[in-house]
C-alpha cells in the first residue's frame, strides 16, 4: 500500500476531529454575538443552585474529599478496561493458550485493583471523621 494510501484511513477521524473543534469555535463564537452581555454587581455573583452564596467561596475541603474522589475515578476507569478485554475473550477458543493467557492477565489486573482498595482502606480513605 501507497503512503497516500495509508494515510487515507485516518480520514474519518481527521473529519471527526475537525468537526469538533468547528463545533466548539461555533458555540463560543455564538454565545459571544448572540448572548446577554449586561455586566452588573447581581450577575457577576456566584449562583449555586438558586441559593445566595453565604460566606466566603475560599473555603478549603478535606484532602480525604479528594482522595475519596480520586479512588472513584481510578476504580471507575477500571472497570471500563474490563469490558474490552470481555469482548476479546469471549471470541476466544475456549481452554486455548490464548484464553489462559487473557484470563492470567485480567485476574492480575483484578488482583491489584483489590490490594489497591484494601491499600486504600488501611490508609483510611473511605474515613469521613
Amino acid at each position: 500500500m501507497t503512503e497516500s494510501g495509508e494515510l487515507i484511513q485516518y480520514l474519518p477521524v481527521a473529519v471527526v476531529i475537525l468537526m469538533a473543534i468547528g463545533f466548539v469555535a461555533i458555540n463560543i463564537i455564538a454565545s459571544a454575538v448572540l448572548g446577554p452581555s449586561a455586566p452588573g454587581a447581581i450577575k457577576g455573583l456566584a449562583y449555586e443552585s438558586g441559593m445566595d452564596p453565604i460566606g466566603s467561596t475560599k473555603k478549603r475541603f478535606s484532602i480525604r474529599f479528594y482522595m475519596l474522589a480520586m479512588t472513584f475515578l481510578l476504580f471507575d476507569v477500571e472497570i471500563i478496561f474490563l469490558y474490552p478485554w470481555a469482548v476479546t475473550y469471549s471470541q476466544l477458543e475456549p481452554g486455548s493458550a490464548d484464553a489462559r493467557l487473557y484470563l492470567g492477565r485480567i485476574l492480575f489486573f483484578i488482583l491489584t485493583s483489590i490490594v489497591a482498595y484494601i491499600y486504600a482502606w488501611k490508609k483510611g480513605v473511605f474515613r469521613w471523621d
